[in-house]
C-alpha cells in the first residue's frame, strides 16, 4: 500500500502574521500538500507554498495538481512565489470549482498576476501549466488514481470543499465554510463521512462566533459536532484567527481533545502519515 502523507505548510486564515507568539502554530496562510508516492498534490496556495516550492525544488515532482478551494487572498497570495511554477518539464494542473461568481482559473491567475497589482506575468512560468474548472459537487480522478470528489460550501462568493480517496483511506479538506442553523449541510456531511482525517475551517471561538455571521466561517466546537456527526476519524482545527496567538490556540487545543479526545490544533511544519 503506498504512503499518504500530510504536511501543513499554512494554517492560518485572513491574512499571514509574524512574530514570536505565532512560533508554535504558524503564520502563514492556508496550503496543505498530499504526497502519495511520487504524485503531489497541493490544497490552496496561500502564502504557506512558498515554503512548499522551496522544499520541491530539492526533489522536484513530474506532475503537481493543485486544489483551490476559493479565490480569496488569503488561498491564493502564494501563487507567485511557487518554485515549480518557474522549473521547465513539470506538469502542474489548478483545480478550481465554479460558482456563478467565479472567474476561469486562468483568469483570475491573468487578473491577479498583471501590474500594477504584480510586476511579472504568468508568462514567466516554465512549467507545463494547465487549469480545471468544475462545478462543485462535481468528482473526478487524478492521474495517479487519487479519487476526487467534492463538494461546495456556504462562504461568500463560493467555496468548494474536497475529499481524496485511495485505497481504502479518505482525507477531506474543508475551508472556508459556515455551518447552516441546523448544521453542515447535506452534502458536506456526505463529503466528509468516515474520513480518516478531516481538516476543517475553525476560525472563531463560539463568542466571536455570534459577531460573524455571514463570514463564511465556523468555531472549533461546530467542527467538533460536525466530525461527530460524520463518523471522522481525526479532526484537524484549521485556518486560525490571525488574532489567536500560541497562548490561545493551546487553550482551544486544550479544550477541543476534552470535548472530542484526539482532536487536534494543525500547526505548520507538521505531518501526518496514513
Amino acid at each position: 500500500m503506498t504512503e499518504i502523507r500530510l504536511t501543513f505548510w499554512g494554517t492560518r486564515g485572513s491574512l499571514p502574521c509574524s512574530g514570536p507568539q505565532y512560533t508554535t502554530y504558524g503564520g502563514n496562510t492556508c496550503c496543505v500538500e498530499l504526497t502519495c508516492g511520487e504524485h503531489v498534490v497541493v490544497f490552496d496556495a496561500g502564502s504557506g507554498i512558498r515554503g512548499l516550492g522551496e522544499h520541491l525544488a530539492h526533489h522536484m515532482p513530474r506532475r503537481i495538481d493543485m486544489l483551490l478551494s476559493h479565490y480569496h487572498f488569503d488561498h491564493i497570495c502564494g501563487l507567485p512565489f511557487f518554485a515549480p511554477f518557474f522549473h521547465p518539464g513539470i506538469d502542474v494542473t489548478i483545480h478550481a470549482g465554479q460558482s456563478d461568481d467565479w472567474l476561469k482559473s486562468s483568469d483570475m491567475l491573468d487578473s491577479f498576476m498583471k501590474p500594477p497589482f504584480f510586476p511579472i506575468t504568468p508568462s514567466t512560468f516554465r512549467a507545463e501549466l494547465g487549469f480545471r474548472d468544475f462545478h462543485a459537487g462535481d468528482g473526478f480522478t487524478l492521474e495517479s488514481g487519487l479519487e476526487v470528489a467534492t463538494a461546495p460550501l456556504i462562504h461568500p462568493q463560493g467555496a468548494t470543499g474536497y475529499r481524496i480517496d485511495h485505497d481504502g483511506r479518505r482525507i477531506a479538506y474543508v475551508t472556508d465554510t459556515e455551518m447552516t442553523d441546523t448544521g453542515p449541510t447535506p452534502a458536506m456531511l456526505a463529503l466528509v463521512a468516515d474520513a480518516d482525517i478531516l481538516v476543517l475551517d475553525a476560525m472563531f471561538t463560539e463568542q466571536e462566533l455570534g459577531m460573524c455571521r455571514g463570514w463564511g466561517h465556523s468555531s472549533w466546537r461546530q467542527g467538533i459536532e460536525f466530525a461527530d456527526a460524520a463518523n471522522v476519524g481525526t479532526l484537524f482545527l484549521f485556518h486560525h484567527h490571525p488574532l489567536h496567538d500560541d497562548d490561545m490556540m493551546d487553550a482551544i487545543a486544550e479544550a477541543a481533545d476534552a470535548a472530542r479526545p484526539g482532536t487536534r490544533v494543525a500547526r505548520e511544519g507538521e505531518t501526518v502519515t496514513l
